[in-house]
């Protein structure tokens, strides 16, 4: 088993089927967390009050650059897995390499699927209808206004 709560796919599949046997509620969410920020924390704190364990997707580095640009991400995949795997919410990481989360949600097929914050609608549809079919729920939770790692960056980027 990896360090801290960082797991591989085929150990999440496991431990997912393990819970679905204990009937645990099992959470998923995912995203870059390429900077970690309040609305974030505020953000995983909701969903695990969703249910027993909170899994978090994360984008590997090769898939934020895909979807935020060449200049993305600011923090290593590894490190930005740490994080998260160090908040009191998030009981596992898993990192995917893939732009979009399907094929690990269609493998851990949680019980309720949670976006948060700024979403491209064809693709919540994608993963809403996969959920759906795999028995699960899909919530979403609308952007924390003032708060957005992209802002973030261009703050910075103009100092």
């Amino acid at each position: 088993m990896s360090a801290y709560g960082i797991r591989t796919i085929e150990e999440i599949e496991g431990l997912a089927k393990e819970l679905r046997l204990q009937n645990k509620t099992i959470i998923t969410t995912n995203g870059s967390y390429d900077l970690i920020h309040s609305a974030h924390i505020r953000f995983l704190k909701k969903a695990k009050d969703l249910g027993d364990v909170l899994i978090v997707l994360l984008n590997s580095d090769e898939s934020v650059r895909i979807n935020k640009g060449l200049d993305r991400p600011i923090i290593p995949e590894n490190e930005r897995a740490y994080l998260l795997s160090e908040l009191k919410p998030v009981d596992y990481v898993v990192i995917f390499p893939q732009d979009r989360p399907l094929e690990y949600l269609e493998r851990i097929k949680p019980n309720i699927h949670v976006k948060g914050g700024t979403w491209i609608e064809e693709r919540i549809n994608e993963e809403k209808e996969l959920i759906e079919k795999c028995g699960g729920k899909y919530k979403t939770f609308e952007l924390e206004k003032g708060y957005s790692t992209s802002d973030i960056i261009k703050r910075i980027r103009k100092v």
